[in-house]
């Protein structure tokens, strides 16, 4: 059995439960021993019944005495137990599990593990775990006992179980893959003893050490694959080769001096590295990070001046058809006295797709044969929307003779340190700071006794200034989940407010709607025809709305504050003093996490505290939730950060040397979706 090997390679492992493990995220022997626990239940104080105390957490290990299924006047499903030990004995009872008949007989000898209670006078352990003794070291009870995430079927006694058996077979194997050295240098247990430690710890101190080698293992493994990416960028040959003569570079600054504004010290900066990267052989391989509203477009739009002033051909790729629209007419009417061609590719139009020295398009561009030999950059506009896969099928569509510069574009706020190990493979620019036209946008936290006049002062601003108005909810359709039941929909929102703003129209938008559909209700808002659009976050990446001014989020406790941050960012972005009021019904949230929305207004510094609340997993809400998935690193470890690049471009320049080493990365290559 290898670790690389299907699930269903541990004995007892079939189909049916391979569909649930998959549910985990388990789909091989390595993935089920990668299932850490998330806590322990620390069963490790053992005693004799006599010495047992009420509210204690103890294990006893005795024999039964007597087992039975009961029916309660009340029809209740009750299993009650007799343990005896020397000292004494005591009921166990567990409730809605008649089939522990047929697991636990009479006479068994059994460790029990649970708090003790008081029932009826007498010590009793309600709902403890348990595990028949038969000689071996117990797995369930009398220790620390692992507590994995589960879903329907799959218990954390069953993991441990399989988890267990999996590990003894690995008992004598050499599975290591770090290099003896880097064990040695930091004082890391191997891996088997680390698997063993996190699984089934003897101590605190097992789990430590355990959580320090997989910390670092993770982010050793994701430099590593970001040093593999960036040498495979490095060893492609661009054609087309990119000058900035004197002539040309006249013309980019006429044509920055004319824009009706001016260039923030934070664009020229990050403009001239790209331009820096334009000129050079090898192809550009550029992360542009801006905050909502902070100008990334006319940084690209500069790039692709350059390219076509160089008589070759760019593609600037946008994940809807609206916003595509929206850059065709943006990127026409800049160029429109220097001789550009533009096209435009969706799923509905196609204009000049094939003759343009510059192609705006969305995904259709992934299902259309271009033939454009003169390709030298694609741009990639907000990249989190684009799979790897995806952006890596571009380049493999696109039918050109060599690989052009690639420039990816998001406004996802994301912290230097994990940018670094998400990106490390890409050269990243930074614009932060925002043109002096934007202002700050007021934001609010609405608790529900103000809702009603909340709603009083948007009509007032509607019926005074024609503020328009966006409306996110988190779901499209009520749930039915109990956990759900108060986080707002936007069907049965819309269906509220068109009776409270009777007055005015209000339109409805959600990622069920059709494309074309969706495209022609987000035109309708902008030419005004709706004062009020009520959205999930479909309107998170959408076209510029100048005249709306206000945003409410409903039920935004549900949101990660670099989610709200973006959603916000949908308002003020023509200089009308705009506001954003948080919706939430949840006193704690408000106080604890939502001010921060009130105080913060830099897209970075919200992401930062969202991480620390919420974990790198769903750091980024609804969109970006898998944007990197560690389950034991520390991303603001930022000296373990540093030191785990420094072995990864060492050990990368002499992967030969360490077959092992070599081998994971390109399983894991395989396997794991990259996380850029």
């Amino acid at each position: 059995m290898k670790l690389t090997d299907s699930v269903t390679a541990i004995p007892l492992i079939g189909e049916k439960y391979q569909k649930l493990l998959n549910k985990l995220d388990i789909k091989t022997v390595e993935d089920l021993l990668y299932h850490f626990p998330f806590r322990y239940n620390d069963f490790s104080n053992i005693k004799k019944i006599s010495e047992l105390l009420v509210d204690e957490t103890a294990t006893v290990y005795g024999s039964i005495e007597s087992i039975k299924n009961i029916f309660t006047k009340n029809r209740k499903k009750i299993t009650k137990a007799m343990l005896t030990d020397e000292t004494g004995k005591m009921e166990l009872v567990w409730f809605n599990q008649f089939f522990l008949t047929k697991s636990i007989k009479a006479k068994s000898s059994v460790g029990i593990s649970g708090t003790v209670e008081n029932m009826d006078g007498k010590l009793a352990f309600l709902s403890p775990e348990y595990e028949i003794v038969k000689g071996q070291t117990p797995t369930h009870t009398g220790r620390l006992t692992p507590v994995y995430p589960e879903t329907r079927g799959i218990t954390s006694k069953w993991l441990r179980s399989k988890i267990k058996k999996t590990l003894d077979f690995y008992k004598e194997a050499d599975i290591e893959f770090l290099p003896q050295k880097i064990l040695k240098d930091r004082n890391y247990p191997s891996l088997n003893t680390s698997l063993n430690f996190i699984h089934f710890p003897n101590s605190q101190k097992d789990i430590e050490q355990s959580l320090k080698r997989f910390g670092f293992e993770e982010l050793f493994l994701l430099n590593l694959k970001s040093q593999q990416r960036k040498k495979s960028w490095q060893g492609r040959e661009l054609a087309q080769k990119i000058d900035l003569p004197q002539n040309i570079k006249k013309t980019v600054d006429t044509f920055v001096q004319k824009l009706p504004f001016k260039l923030t010290n934070a664009q020229t900066k990050v403009s001239e590295q790209i331009i820096n990267d334009l000129t050079k052989l090898k192809p550009m391989n550029r992360l542009l990070e801006g905050d909502v509203g902070s100008g990334k477009t006319i940084v690209a739009a500069i790039a692709l001046l350059i390219t076509a002033l160089n008589k070759r051909q760019a593609i600037l790729a946008v994940p809807t058809e609206l916003l595509a629209a929206q850059h065709y007419t943006t990127l026409t009417n800049l160029f429109e006295h220097f001789g550009i061609e533009i096209g435009l590719l969706t799923s509905s139009k196609k204009i000049n797709n094939q003759s343009c020295q510059i192609l705006i398009g969305t995904h259709a561009l992934l299902y259309s044969k271009i033939n454009l030999q003169n390709l030298a950059l694609v741009i990639i506009d907000e990249q989190h929307r684009f799979g790897v896969e995806q952006r890596a099928k571009f380049l493999q569509t696109i039918e050109t003779s060599k690989t052009p510069h690639l420039l990816t574009m998001t406004a996802t706020p994301i912290p230097r340190s994990l940018a670094l190990t998400i990106y490390g493979d890409l050269d990243l620019s930074v614009i932060d700071e925002l043109p002096k036209k934007r202002k700050k946008v007021t934001t609010w936290l609405v608790p529900s006794k103000k809702r009603d006049g909340a709603y009083n002062w948007i009509k007032e601003k509607i019926a005074k200034e024609r503020a328009q108005v966006f409306v996110v909810c988190p779901l499209i359709e009520e749930s039915e989940a109990e956990s759900m039941r108060n986080v707002k929909s936007a069907k049965e929102e819309y269906e509220k407010l068109k009776k409270i703003f009777s007055d005015f129209s209000v339109g409805l938008v959600h990622g069920k709607v059709k494309t074309k559909e969706k495209d022609k209700i987000m035109q309708d808002f902008k030419e005004k025809k709706y004062d009020i659009l009520v959205a999930t976050p479909v309107v998170e990446v959408g076209i510029d709305i100048p005249n709306a001014s206000i945003i409410i989020i409903e039920t935004a406790e549900r949101f990660g504050l670099a989610s709200l941050h973006q959603l916000r960012g949908r308002v003020g972005r023509s200089g009308i003093k705009s506001y954003c009021l948080l919706f939430s019904d949840s006193f704690y949230a408000s106080q604890n996490r939502l001010k921060y929305m009130a105080e913060i207004h830099n897209g970075i510094k919200l992401a930062e505290i969202d991480l620390k609340f919420r974990g790198p997993g769903d750091a980024f809400g609804t969109h970006q939730h898998g944007i990197l998935k560690l389950k034991v690193a520390d991303i603001f470890n930022t000296k373990l950060l540093a030191e785990s690049k420094d072995y990864a471009e060492n050990y990368y320049k002499n992967l030969d040397k360490h077959p092992k080493l070599k081998n994971k990365l390109q399983q894991s290559t395989k396997i794991s979706v990259s996380p850029n």
